[in-house]
């Protein structure tokens, strides 16, 4: 075993199984947050190094071994969270888990075949949860390219309204223009929640004036959001084609998803033998058996003309060249999908549009969950989202008894600094609240701010 154990834990006890690139963010992660960590990997120089830079418990050997498992102290965890590179194996480690020590258990799983399976595993192993990184990464990429313009769509309230994220473009009606008077003038309903400017992120109040460039969040009811959209210049229609280039998982999930909203698909695959069983299970797409970095073959297929290019090879270099081609050529909405999350700045320095990161999507998953099974069931998280590389956070509770910001204005409230209230659902109803509006039992309450970790709805007190 490697690593310190602390004594003095205020959080959940946690095994995570898998050093890999989740594993090591959910431990980056969890272990701020204030919970006992313990990983197990069977790579001893990985474990010793995520044990070492974290500050964690590191166990090395097979997490799906009855004894490891009970030498590592099993019997006294709150929850065990499944991630090595094999579904099989994630799901023993869960079950044994269960039998062993009694605790709450998640599991990635990445299989088609399982996840098609999802509910029913679930049930009979008696999991907390199930996970697919590259489907949830799908369903991220669909709901951008329905609605093309923003650079990242985060749904809340039961999905009846939307955190958009846009860039300012050059000479729109917004730059130059303060927030008191885009909500006067131009959009009463939505709020303006984070903004990032320089490389730096802001909560903006209403004296901060918008420029060219700036990338911002806006929380919205679905129609509004589209609606605001277009009255400031942008188009909003879905595309009507895309060109997936690599036909791994995340490419069938997407695929699957786009033909079901009637959006033509063709896909680019290197492997003659992945080609045939996508050509099988999506019979409605096109499938081209070729080097998706082959420029010729690019424009042989119409990246031209494509109204949607997303880079979903296994090579985070190559998709990153191929969606900086695509915005070359073609006028293409285009999106990247990124596994690693080293050099961020030079990453985000780029124009690369949409960037989707899976194993973010999956951590914050995760991170909700253990979140919400930590607090008390007064006030509840409901979904987690992070914003602009971790600098910020959505969070959005469920207010399901008396708390200490209950049936008091918003004005009265002595709430953190970089924070904002961003939307009350009420009775099936998104409301941007002003100062006037109270939170009642019953709402749930979108927060985003620059502070992270909160689990409860008073945490966004000072």
């Amino acid at each position: 075993m490697f690593g310190i154990k602390k004594d003095e834990k205020t959080g959940l006890r946690i095994f995570i199984v898998g050093g890999g690139k989740v594993g090591r963010t959910l431990v980056e992660q969890l272990s701020q947050e204030g919970h006992d960590i313990t990983i197990i990997d069977r790579d001893a120089q990985k474990v010793q190094a995520i044990a070492n830079l974290y500050d964690v418990m590191g166990v090395h050997g097979n997490g799906a071994s009855y004894s490891l498992l009970q030498e590592a102290g099993i019997e006294s965890a709150d929850l065990l969270i499944a991630v090595t590179e094999s579904d099989e194996l994630n799901l023993l480690c869960c079950t044994l888990a269960k039998q062993v020590g009694n605790c709450a258990a998640i599991a990635r799983v990445r299989t088609p075949d399982y996840s098609r399976e999802v509910g029913y595993l679930r049930e009979k192993l008696g999991l907390a949860m199930i996970i697919n990184p590259e489907m949830e990464a799908a369903a991220e990429a669909a709901r951008i390219l329905y609605l093309p313009t923003a650079l990242e769509i985060d749904s809340f309230a039961h999905g009846q309204a939307d955190l958009i994220k846009f860039k300012v473009p050059v000479g729109n009606v917004l730059d130059g223009m303060n927030l008191i008077t885009l909500g006067k003038k131009i959009a009463p309903d939505i709020l303006i929640c984070a903004a990032e400017r320089d490389g730096k992120v802001t909560i903006p109040r209403g004296n901060y004036v918008i420029r060219e460039g700036d990338i911002l969040s806006f929380a919205a009811s679905r129609a509004v959001g589209k609606k605001f959209l277009e009255d400031i210049g942008f188009k909003t229609n879905r595309v009507r084609n895309a060109m997936l280039i690599g036909g791994g998982k995340a490419a069938y999930y997407l695929a699957k998803q786009l033909i079901h909203m009637g959006i033509q698909v063709k896909i680019i695959e290197i492997s003659k033998a992945r080609c045939e069983e996508l050509s099988i299970l999506l019979p409605k797409a096109v499938i081209i058996n070729g080097d998706g970095t082959n420029e010729d073959l690019l424009r042989e297929e119409g990246i031209e003309r494509a109204e949607a290019v997303v880079a979903l090879t296994g090579i985070d270099e190559e998709n990153i060249l191929l969606t900086l081609y695509a915005r070359k050529v073609s006028d293409a909405k285009t999106i990247t999908k990124i596994n690693r999350i080293t050099f961020q700045d030079v990453i985000n320095s780029l124009d690369l549009g949409s960037v989707i990161y899976p194993k973010y999507i999956t951590a914050e998953t995760i991170i909700r969950y253990v979140r919400a099974m930590k607090e008390s069931m007064d006030s509840n998280i409901e979904t987690l989202y992070h914003m602009f590389d971790h600098r910020a956070e959505a969070v959005e509770f469920r207010v399901d008894a008396p708390a200490g910001v209950t049936d008091i204005p918003l004005m009265e409230l002595e709430l953190k600094d970089s924070l904002l209230v961003c939307a009350i659902y009420r009775d099936g109803k998104v409301r941007i609240p002003n100062g006037r509006d109270v939170i009642r039992v019953g709402d749930s309450i979108m927060v985003v701010t620059t502070h992270t970790g909160f689990s409860d709805i008073q945490d966004i007190l000072a």
